[in-house]
């Protein structure tokens, strides 16, 4: 299927809505290692299928997206990391992202005015097929509904893990994936819930959500699930010590290009021990039969309907100001803020 948006050369002034039904719209590409700039596009009038939508907001992950952004795909993996409305090419220059929500300004009489979460790189104006529009709930806001595509990573893990009533649960790493994992396994009834990190300054986030915080020399053992999302050595053996005997480690990591060394000698073997690997790229095997990446992603958007989530959303930068600040948002300790056009 043809783009029906085309790259103008780059250029570094903000440039709003043109007249009529052509619109200058601007995009984050990541140019270089640590390097990325605003580029202009220039957009026709959406074609039949299509809709344009207008940004509100949009969400950046620190994990996945800080690799694309220094150049850490490695190269057996890149058609498989392409991002759904991707432009460019690995490593650069290329236009990444997935986490947008804004209102449809074009197209279809029953999409204009709507408000969508849409899987699209950073971008103030853009097109999308009318397919990949989610239409946002009135109870949702914007901002909060940037989290779909975390909580869908969430909601698969669960799914691959197979977690049930009573189980004891540890998740390690308390960024937004992390939280938004632990924040599910809390709301399953009698669940036992604990999220670790070595950054005790995210206790309070753990706490706004009603999760017990500790750090590493508190974590609970014993674990029938223990979820890795920190992408760290020390978290995934972590994960792997914390399980009860033939417990499950649920790897939500991407580490690109960097190698990890664990320990899998001492009791590993003898403690019959699992690792799954969850991606959110399938629906889990356990519900793929039945649901489709649609189905997943308004399951996600529902589970949203918690005001408690804007404590993750609490941060933000400006679109105009993205790229100058990305390099202290790839190196901050905080969780990342989101975007707002």
């Amino acid at each position: 299927m043809n783009d029906p948006q085309s790259t103008l050369p780059t250029s570094t002034t903000p440039t709003r809505r043109s007249q009529g039904q052509i619109v200058v719209a601007r995009a984050l590409w990541h140019v270089k290692p640590g390097t990325a700039e605003l580029r202009t596009e220039r957009l026709v009038a959406p074609p039949p299928g299509y809709a344009r939508i207008a940004a509100e907001y949009s969400a950046i992950s620190r994990g996945t997206e800080r690799l694309v952004a220094l150049g850490q795909v490695p190269e057996s993996e890149r058609s498989r990391m392409r991002a759904p409305l991707q432009a460019g090419e690995f490593p650069f220059p290329v236009k990444y992202g997935y986490s947008v929500t804004g209102v449809v300004t074009a197209g279809s009489d029953t999409l204009v005015g709507k408000r969508v979460f849409v899987l699209h790189p950073h971008q103030d104006h853009f097109h999308a097929p009318d397919s990949m529009l989610a239409i946002l709930p009135d109870v949702i806001p914007s901002r909060r509904a940037v989290l779909a595509a975390n909580m869908e990573t969430a909601l698969n893990a669960h799914w691959d893990a197979g977690t049930t009533l009573g189980d004891r649960v540890l998740v390690i790493g308390a960024g937004i994936v992390g939280l938004l994992t632990a924040y599910l396994a809390r709301a399953i009834a009698g669940t036992e819930v604990a999220i670790m990190d070595v950054n005790s300054g995210r206790a309070s986030h753990a706490e706004a959500l009603g999760i017990r915080f500790v750090t590493p020399s508190q974590a609970p053992d014993e674990n029938r699930i223990a979820f890795h999302t920190s992408a760290t050595n020390a978290g995934l053996q972590a994960a792997i010590d914390s399980c009860a005997f033939e417990g499950t480690v649920v790897e939500m990591s991407w580490y690109g290009s960097q190698p990890i060394t664990v320990a899998l000698g001492g009791a590993f073997h003898s403690r019959r021990l699992k690792i799954v690997s969850s991606q959110v790229g399938h629906v889990a095997p356990s519900h793929r039969s039945q649901l489709k990446h649609r189905d997943r992603l308004e399951r996600a958007i529902a589970l949203l309907d918690d005001a408690r989530l804007d404590r993750l959303v609490a941060d933000e930068v400006r679109f105009d100001d993205l790229p100058a600040q990305l390099p202290r948002i790839w190196s901050s300790s905080d969780l990342p803020p989101i975007i707002r056009y």
